[in-house]
């Protein structure tokens, strides 16, 4: 397929905000797209260039860009840039620049423009920004105007289709089987091995059946991570689960630790982030693993600088930093709190019951300090249940999870197989649970809170691929969170209204932002509401915390709002 080709149906997914007609677009996009060449059409639709978790990223901001841009069309760099301030878009603005080359030269396929566009990501050392720099001109230099909008985009990961793998889950079954009904397959399929580029190709390859049939856990590829469902009561924690396991709740990072011998230890976030580079402490694991392969679920605890106390996960987070890891590593020490096995030597252990897996876990592991297998105690007393919640409260901990003790591993949050039941700090608010939302936009400060640039914030939750708005955050936060909210949110500011934002239009803010920031919100109740979009509103919102953490995915969603609302 010609990249031309496919910045056709790009064009036609721009103009449309129905997800039904999004799937049938893109339904009618694979058809025609060949085996070989399906994957790569994936990852660039998505605005990248592999899966999320093999993190490959262009690493060039839009000034940059705009350098490539002038380059590619002897265009005034000034001109580009005052153009990009009123026309707010890249790739519109490198699309209107005149192109030297006749139409009959824009010949390059599918396969050869993500080529070329791989080899300028994976470019690095001394030079690697102006070869990159380059290389997007040269790039563009063979392309047609509607292509160079879309080329322009990726880099700066601004393509603004408004559709993520889901989507595409939903277009591959429409496919083969003109409606959803594979769905379910392929979403199950898709929970093990998030890798929606490499699904699509086995799909058109072998077709949905096959394609989805014994998946099984792969070391060096992130699975979803099972989630825990809330419940506020034990004695409906037994009803719904009979016997059960306790466990302590430690705020840390939930990380899945992948070790094969001889060849990688690699650590995932919950949202399939690769963060191994926070851990260099982790090539020290191999000693306490009994095992060729090995993939561990777990929970990073950051310690004290003497290792005597736990410290909170915000002082865990200063691991991120890159450029600092090693002061920080030597600051906060680490410990993994290991709660799980999903796959040792090869073998899947998601179908196995939580017993079965704990007695593996058990004899995979030596003892040692990284590495410290989670206490658990067999319950089928809710006064028990509260007990422990009391003890592990009182040591510091967030609280309990209570699991079936029959459950498979189930990525995602679905059934009674696992139940949190924690509590937040007195100044959270009286709600059972917190809520994590995505910030949608924000509006400016008015008097003390002008000189931050923000006054208030929108906050949403998921209903499907749709994020409806829940609470306007104003009130309640330190001078510090101010600064730091408009730090984070700047960089992610963009002229319009995203596709697949519903926001009343009396609650539209200054300024919209990609739904990239989640944040972790307590309230006293929530309330059912006849402006917001989810149906429901939080009473006296305060911000926790960042969750860095967490993706979009893991925002919570209009049905477990509706499940809190009823156990208030």
């Amino acid at each position: 397929m010609k990249f031309s080709e496919l910045s056709q149906y790009l064009e036609k997914l721009e103009r449309v905000s129905s997800r039904l007609t999004i799937t049938e677009i893109l339904s009618d996009l694979f058809k025609i797209t060949d085996v070989k060449e399906i994957d790569k059409v994936v990852y660039l639709i998505l605005g990248g260039l592999a899966a999320r978790h093999e993190n490959i990223v262009f690493n060039l901001s839009d000034k940059l860009i705009i350098r490539a841009v002038s380059e590619a069309y002897s265009a005034d760099a000034k001109n580009i840039r005052e153009c990009y301030k009123q026309i707010g878009d890249l790739g519109l603005v490198a699309e209107s620049l005149p192109n030297k080359l006749q139409a009959t030269s824009y010949k390059l396929s599918v396969n050869e423009v993500y080529e070329n566009l791989k080899i300028i990501a994976l470019d690095e050392g001394e030079g690697s920004v102006e070869r990159k720099i380059t290389g997007v001109a040269n790039l563009l230099k063979k392309l047609d105007p509607l292509s160079s909008r879309f080329v322009v985009r990726i880099p700066i990961g601004k393509l603004r289709l408004g559709f993520s793998d889901k989507t595409i889950l939903d277009a591959l079954s429409w496919m083969e089987a003109g409606d959803k009904s594979s769905k379910k397959d392929l979403e199950a399929a898709y929970q093990v091995l998030p890798d929606v580029g490499l699904l699509a190709k086995n799909v058109k390859e072998q077709g949905i059946k096959k394609a989805t049939k014994n998946i099984k856990p792969i070391t060096g590829t992130p699975v979803l991570p099972m989630l825990a469902q809330r419940l506020k009561s034990p004695v409906e924690m037994i009803k719904k689960m009979g016997k059960v396991s306790i466990e302590p709740k430690f705020d840390g990072l939930r990380i899945q630790i992948h070790y094969k011998k001889g060849q990688f230890t690699k650590a995932y976030t919950r949202n399939l982030n690769e963060t191994s580079w926070m851990f260099p402490e982790l090539v020290n694991i191999k000693k306490q693993i009994k095992a060729d392969s090995v993939i561990l679920d777990c929970e990073a605890v950051g310690l004290s600088e003497d290792a005597k106390k736990m410290v909170n996960f915000q002082v865990t987070m200063t691991r991120r930093r890159k450029h600092d890891v090693d002061v920080h590593s030597n600051k906060t020490p680490i410990r993994f709190q290991i709660f799980d096995i999903l796959e040792k030597n090869g073998q899947s252990l998601l179908s196995e019951p939580y017993l079965k897996r704990r007695e593996i876990l058990d004899k995979t592991l030596n003892k040692g300090p990284l590495l410290v297998v989670d206490n658990y105690l067999i319950t089928d007393n809710h006064e028990i249940i509260t007990r422990e919640h009391t003890v592990w409260l009182a040591k510091g901990l967030e609280g309990i999870i209570v699991k079936a003790i029959d459950s498979r591993y189930v990525p995602g949050r679905t059934g009674w197989r696992w139940v949190k039941m924690k509590e937040v700090e007195s100044a959270a608010g009286k709600l059972a649970d917190t809520v994590d939302c995505v910030v949608m936009g924000y509006s400016r400060g008015r008097g003390k809170r002008a000189q931050f640039g923000i006054g208030q914030f929108l906050a949403g939750i998921r209903d499907g691929e749709i994020i409806k708005t829940i609470t306007k955050v104003g009130t309640g936060l330190t001078d510090a969170q101010f600064k730091e909210l408009k730090k984070r949110l700047t960089p992610l500011e963009i002229n319009q209204k995203p596709v697949g934002y519903e926001v009343d239009k009396n609650l539209e803010p200054d300024f919209w932002v990609k739904p990239a920031l989640v944040v972790e919100l307590a309230a006293d109740e929530i309330t059912i509401s006849p402006i917001h979009t989810a149906g429901y509103a939080l009473r006296f919102p305060r911000l926790i915390q960042f969750r860095e953490d967490k993706s979009l995915k893991e925002v919570t969603s209009v049905n477990e709002i509706r499940e809190l609302h009823a156990l208030q």
